[in-house]
């Protein structure tokens, strides 16, 4: 298999029809439907002609891709950013009576490279866009001034609206205000800290409260980076502390890499950033789900790139009193069990009788006080002779795709390592679809996404005991074929 190979786009994993796309850009929740921008090339499968993308969604699940948005010029690229619906039209920019969509994105001139904060807008829900006549809007000279993602402060009597984006090679977020989207002015910094092995991009701050509690709120940043990410490559880390609504405050300031949180400990997980326009207990993120070290060469599926499933974001407190980051798959609440199992002794190699759908939700509890741990292997392809590896030990998840993706590209032969709390039960929630596996563990406080490319299809699931018996308490498979789709271009 190499980079021309075409293979199937995924079930419920949003996925253009055609050409490249990365980073998630203007996340936006309006009237009801979902609005998902995206880094993208009209014109092939390479990096290059950056645009926005667009696609809509009422459930984050079926998509419907329209044309390009907001489409590159000979004198500039349209590179990241976000959305917000300006409700008070204090931009100006809106029509009588209704409000407009303003988009806000890092503008890459041509040929100088500067990289400047620019504004377009749409006054009919987001079909059409207008570019700002008095682009940019923020300028710092700088080549490295990108990925603006903006939100609404409120605080006391004051309202203003905050931007957050970054210095990347300075490894530093920067803080702006404005009252009307078109003047800002620098509020604070935020940085170096934790990991910065790589160039800092796609920041997000936003509030969220402590296991549901409205009196114990906490704010995460999220700053993505490249490389030195903790499996290599591309990753996302996230910070939580305090928001005055002039500077970030971090709880705990961490002062290298190894005191690093991480969002996903896979390889293929970068740039996320969460909805605008949905209540703060709806924080929903969708990431890209790929890694730079290898998104030039990966195969077409008949595209280039593809998003991680929409998680649903929230705060947890453990036993410890440490604050973790918990992420849920937003799928639909109520999902049929095509295959449920119960309270099975393993002692040798338990061979899962049924067969896996293409998309699938896998959710897996094992309590394996009499073993060291268990290993799931999920086989691929008509003969079954490749697989992905889940191994569980006490406290360490791995997964394992050295045997699923083929040697097209080094990197995807790798074992990813993430730490787990409970030593003698685990529960899981696998997220399997064409090209990738997403493993939720810990109630969703470590999550493994990767990349899986081989044959079209997994077709059995082996569970195995590592040295003594262990019980599946519950196992069940759910169909996720026909729950979401890519739709076909309007």
């Amino acid at each position: 298999m190499d980079a021309t190979t075409t293979l199937a786009l995924p079930h419920v994993h949003f996925a253009p029809a055609q050409n490249w796309m990365n980073d998630p850009n203007g996340l936006v929740h309006v009237d009801g439907v979902y609005h998902l921008f995206f880094q993208y090339n009209p014109f092939g499968a390479e990096h290059a002609h950056m645009s926005w993308g667009h696609a809509t969604s009422t459930d984050l699940l079926r998509w419907t891709e329209h044309g390009v948005a907001i489409p590159c010029r000979d004198d500039e690229e349209i590179y990241s950013g976000s959305a917000v619906v300006d409700t008070d039209n204090t931009s100006g920019l809106g029509a009588p009576g209704e409000a407009p969509i303003v988009a806000i994105y890092t503008s890459a001139a041509r040929p100088s490279r500067l990289q400047r904060q620019s504004l377009a807008y749409s006054t009919d829900g987001g079909r059409t866009w207008q570019t700002y006549a008095h682009n940019p809007v923020l300028d710092r000279d700088s080549l490295e001034f990108r990925d603006p993602k903006v939100f609404r402060w409120t605080g006391g009597d004051d309202q203003y609206w905050v931007m957050v984006a970054v210095e990347a090679a300075d490894r530093q977020v920067v803080l702006y205000r404005s009252d009307d989207l078109i003047s800002w002015r620098l509020l604070s910094t935020f940085g170096p800290a934790a990991a910065v092995g790589g160039v800092w991009e796609c920041p997000d701050l936003f509030p969220l409260a402590v296991d549901g509690d409205p009196n114990d709120v906490h704010w995460v940043l999220l700053v993505s980076l490249y490389p030195g990410g903790k499996a290599g490559g591309s990753a996302t880390q996230y910070f939580i502390g305090t928001f005055d609504g002039t500077r970030f405050h971090c709880d705990a300031e961490p002062a290298s890499d190894h005191d690093a949180r991480w969002l996903d400990h896979g390889r293929d997980c970068y740039a996320g950033v969460t909805y605008s326009g949905l209540p703060d207990d709806e924080r929903t993120l969708i990431a890209w789900m790929s890694n730079w070290d290898y998104a030039r060469v990966t195969p077409a599926v008949p595209s280039r790139g593809a998003m991680t499933i929409p998680r649903r974001l929230s705060l947890t407190r453990g036993l410890d009193g440490t604050l973790r980051l918990r992420q849920e798959p937003r799928l639909p609440a109520a999902l049929p069990a095509a295959e449920a199992f119960a309270d099975i002794e393993l002692d040798t190699p338990w061979l899962v009788p049924a067969a896996l759908p293409e998309a699938a939700l896998v959710e897996l509890s094992v309590r394996f006080e009499r073993a060291e741990g268990f290993a799931a292997r999920i086989r691929h392809g008509e003969a079954g002779q490749d697989g992905v590896v889940i191994r569980v030990e006490r406290g360490v998840l791995m997964v394992d795709r050295t045997q699923a993706s083929g040697q097209w590209h080094p990197s995807l032969a790798s074992v990813e390592v993430a730490p787990l709390t409970g030593d003698h039960r685990v529960d899981l929630r696998i997220v399997l679809d064409r090209s990738s596996i997403e493993v939720f563990a810990d109630d969703g406080t470590t999550v493994v996404t990767e990349l899986v490319y081989t044959e079209p299809g997994a077709d059995a699931m082996t569970i195995e005991p590592l040295r003594g018996p262990a019980l599946v308490e519950s196992l069940s498979i759910v169909d996720l074929t026909a729950v979401g789709a890519n739709a076909a271009q309007s």
